[in-house]
């Protein structure tokens, strides 16, 4: 992409909020789970998106705004899917328990195989680029390997459902957010694992009775965000005993049972996220406080990413399957 080659040699500097629409991008048939932006900092005019339509598609997001390729693996909904580290390749899982590596280029599967629950949740492991975590509709979540196509791990938590999951910095931990709120409390809502023993680190790190549709690590400082299904944002260590932080509550957008994403900025200042009235709304990450509010979307907004090299460009995404561009 020529738009992005003059600020590949550069340090990232400050985000800027983006104005106007740039592309509206809509040949999705069916609500827009999950979109991405390709980490590869060269290829990352590329966004991934993953649909209740069935498909997975690759958009040309920074220049044209055309839909490059469809890719169509799955039979039921497609519910999370990641670009690999080195941009090549894309992990999918979906409603048809099926997992697939597919290859960018030929479309085809370098990976495929049936898992024992529906799945709603998938994360390249952030060193070891062949190895993946998945959960979704069961108690379990798994860490599987693409070279052997095999289990590697099995963690196991008394939970229905994982909601989301969270490699923290160098992968030794993560974290999953599951739908375990009983009445009197809200323990295992997020659970911390050891990825190599597979033991359980806490389960008592948040103690409000919602569930957390989605997590996001802060890129420099050691602290994670977890959305809630109480219509706010709730701040945590990324260290043991991954703490709330109970004087930072970011406020002021609504979750009502939609997995509605949140991210912050590459540079830290800023934290985005959905909103279920369609709009997107920007906190400052240090004073908790809305800068700005976006009319984005007439349907449930349920991501906003900012692009890793553009300063301003943000991609948001909605339940009737349409995705916007704005900068």
């Amino acid at each position: 992409s020529e738009l992005i080659k003059p600020y590949l040699g550069s340090k990232y500097k400050l985000t800027e909020l983006p104005k106007s629409l740039v592309f509206y991008m809509s040949k999705h048939s069916g609500p827009v789970n999950e979109i991405q932006w390709c980490p590869v900092r060269e290829q990352s005019h590329m966004l991934l998106s993953a649909s209740m339509d069935k498909t997975l598609k690759v958009w040309d997001a920074v220049d044209t705004g055309c839909c490059l390729k469809t890719y169509s693996c799955h039979s039921c909904a497609v519910r999370a899917a990641r670009w690999s580290s080195c941009g090549r390749r894309i992990l999918s899982g979906g409603f048809d328990s099926m997992l697939h590596v597919t290859d960018v280029e030929t479309g085809k599967q370098i990976f495929s195989s049936k898992n024992e629950f529906r799945i709603s949740a998938l994360k390249f492991h952030p060193t070891e680029s062949n190895i993946f975590v998945c959960g979704g509709f069961s108690s379990e979540v798994k860490a599987w390997d693409i070279r052997t196509s095999k289990v590697l791990r099995v963690y196991k938590a008394a939970v229905q459902q994982t909601l989301d999951i969270l490699f923290l910095p160098e992968g030794r931990e993560f974290l999953t957010s599951t739908d375990a709120v009983s009445r009197d409390s809200a323990d295992r809502t997020i659970i911390a694992w050891d990825f190599q023993s597979a033991a359980k680190i806490s389960n008592q790190i948040f103690h409000e009775r919602y569930t957390c549709p989605s997590l996001t690590l802060h890129p420099k400082e050691s602290v994670f965000v977890a959305q809630t299904n109480g219509n706010y944002m709730a701040l945590f260590s990324a260290q043991r005993p991954y703490r709330i932080n109970k004087k930072k509550r970011y406020e002021g957008h609504k979750v009502e049972g939609f997995a509605v994403g949140c991210e912050f900025s590459p540079d830290g200042t800023l934290l985005v996220t959905g909103s279920s009235d369609g709009k997107v709304v920007f906190y400052n990450y240090h004073t908790a406080r809305i800068i700005r509010t976006l009319s984005a979307h007439k349907e449930a907004c349920v991501s906003a990413i900012f692009h890793p090299v553009l300063p301003s460009l943000l991609a948001t995404c909605n339940w009737a399957g349409e995705i916007k561009i704005w900068q």
